[in-house]
């Protein structure tokens, strides 16, 4: 359904990104953000999947300023190299991949009003577009590794988020769920029976119950802002 596309950040560099189109006229643009693995078959299975859904969405590769063409599974050393990958990324100056995320969002536009989902490292950007970038009208970070930390759980967003986390989650304790909850009255906190992960049927991790559940209110969701 989708095929990947060149995208320009507003410093000139160049980076791939996975566009998936709906049949007919979209509802709305919808940015996809990666976890820790890449624009993998996942990844491209979840833009595939909100693009059936009616959405003109957009992939980028947040990888790309530190390695180009990365897609790794799930296994330990996957896990070690995407973390060491993400490790790489976060370390860039300021403002490190955002502008390729507004890049991505830009993109979506075309299509009308933008919404941004992300998983795991995604989730934590998604988190971070809402409240620095431009362009949104929604975001919907699913277990954003760092986003309940001090620093992060201390930004403010500038749409409405609605955020899902996992009460099993060994990444994001709950407690600290409770405190992101707690000191971020407008956003919607959504708690499953489930571990991080999730939403990806590709992990052992994975809880059919609780992905169905998170993507019928995400769908919902973005009905509301985006359209």
């Amino acid at each position: 359904m989708g095929q990947f596309v060149e995208l320009t950040s507003a410093d000139g560099f160049t980076f791939p990104a996975y566009v998936a189109q709906p049949t007919g006229t979209p509802k709305g643009g919808l940015v996809v953000l990666q976890e820790i693995f890449g624009i993998n078959s996942h990844i491209r299975s979840v833009a595939d999947g909100y693009a059936a859904a009616g959405y003109f969405v957009v992939a980028p590769s947040t990888f790309h300023r530190v390695e180009a063409g990365v897609e790794l599974g799930y296994t330990e050393a996957d896990m070690g190299a995407g973390f060491a990958l993400k490790t790489a990324v976060e370390a860039l100056p300021e403002p490190g991949v955002m502008p390729d995320v507004q890049a991505a969002i830009d993109h979506a536009a075309q299509a009308g009003k933008v919404g941004i989902l992300g998983y795991c490292w995604g989730g934590l950007l998604t988190w971070r577009s809402a409240c620095a970038l431009k362009g949104l009208s929604a975001a919907v970070p699913f277990y954003g590794g760092g986003m309940t930390g001090e620093a992060d759980a201390a930004r403010q967003p500038q749409v409405p988020v609605l955020a899902h986390f996992g009460d099993q989650d060994h990444w994001i304790p709950l407690d600290t769920v409770e405190a992101f909850k707690a000191a971020q009255p407008g956003v919607a906190v959504q708690v499953y029976a489930a571990n991080h992960g999730f939403n990806c049927d590709q992990r052992g991790s994975y809880n059919q119950a609780a992905a169905e559940l998170a993507r019928e209110r995400t769908l919902a969701f973005l009905a509301l802002h985006v359209g």
